[in-house]
């Protein structure tokens, strides 16, 4: 794979020179891998602390765990590489659902939960995830036209949707939910979830785009300069519209999986999230600058926080101890990952 982790707008202005195929298949640089140690470790430690660790059921519920959360950082990780961030993936996984439930819920009858039933049942997928575009689409509105600061934007826009959750779920749980939009959370596909297939399939797909396809290597030279890519005649808000709206639209679709998996839309769908999602982007190498990372790198990200979140509740650590052990385990994990890419973590 070419090193489209620091690539600039001249990169694109200039095609490469031929006979660099070799190249291109270096799946990963040396910094992309330096989280699997941490990984290793992990394992290790997961292993003395419990036997149960390294059985099947544990290790596909540690997969599936993460697939929720990996689609919100595929989706934050990009919008980070592009120069830009949005704090409001947390609210989408939950309101979009919600909003989905609300339009296909009929008004009357014996559920728990009303909604205004102006869909049919099969309508609530693609409901959910218009509702991620929409969201994804008003905020490169309120940034690239309207010029506000999309941090303080996407934080406002945070609270906003959990009010928004809030009142249309009454502050309860919607535990009925249409079978459709149930499945691919908890079907199970070749011996593991549907959910870890599709969430592989779609940092593939991601990872291909990044680094073969013209548009997607023009997100690098966007974060690294956006005024030289904009010379180079990449057309910056274009593509950074249409990556925030992706990175909502899989919230959107992490929110489907997250109802299947656990049967009902939470009333607390996504909260505090995005610490974590920051912090496996972040320790899996994207520069909250713009312009550097890779997607294989977030993903090991999020396996390294899920392992740390595994590991300590199969060591009986009381939950006091939680949020400390967390934190900690995450510095350490980007010490080891700063020295063992040799690189500085922005």
């Amino acid at each position: 794979m070419s090193d489209t982790s620091q690539l600039t707008a001249a990169d694109l202005a200039v095609p490469g020179p031929p006979g660099t195929a070799a190249g291109r298949f270096q799946l990963a640089r040396y910094r992309d891998l330096s989280l699997l140690p941490v990984i290793f470790v992990l394992g290790v430690i997961g292993f003395i602390v419990s036997p149960a660790f390294l059985t099947s059921d544990n290790l596909i519920g540690v997969l599936q765990q993460c697939s929720e959360l990996s689609l919100l950082v595929l989706g934050e990780a990009m919008i980070l590489i592009c120069g830009r961030m949005d704090l409001s993936l947390e609210s989408t996984i939950g309101v979009a659902p919600v909003i989905a439930m609300w339009l296909v819920m009929p008004s009357s009858g014996s559920a728990t939960y009303h909604g205004i039933g102006v869909l049919p049942g099969w309508m609530s997928i693609p409901a959910c995830l218009a509702v991620g575009l929409l969201i994804g689409g008003f905020n490169g509105f309120m940034i690239l036209k309207l010029r506000v600061n999309g941090f303080i934007a996407t934080l406002g826009m945070l609270t906003m949707l959990r009010g928004l959750q809030d009142g249309i779920s009454q502050g309860k749980s919607i535990v009925e939910v249409p079978g459709s939009f149930s499945y691919l959370g908890k079907a199970s596909w070749f011996g593991a979830p549907a959910a870890v297939w599709i969430c592989l399939v779609l940092f593939v797909l991601g990872g291909l785009a990044l680094g073969y396809l013209r548009h997607g290597r023009a997100l690098y030279a966007i974060g690294g300069n956006s005024e030289a890519a904009r010379a180079a005649g990449i057309r910056v808000n274009r593509i950074t519209w249409i990556v925030l709206a992706v990175g909502s639209l899989l919230a959107a679709f992490a929110g489907v999986l997250y109802v299947g998996h656990y049967g009902a839309v939470s009333s607390t769908q996504g909260d505090g999230w995005i610490f974590q999602v920051f912090a496996a982007t972040v320790i899996g190498g994207v520069s909250l600058n713009g312009g550097r990372g890779t997607l294989f790198g977030a993903l090991t990200g999020v396996v390294a926080l899920q392992l740390v979140v595994n590991v300590t509740t199969l060591g009986g650590v009381p939950p006091l101890w939680d949020k400390f052990l967390y934190g900690a385990i995450i510095i350490v994990a980007l010490i080891i990952s700063r020295f063992a890419s040799g690189e500085k973590q922005d």
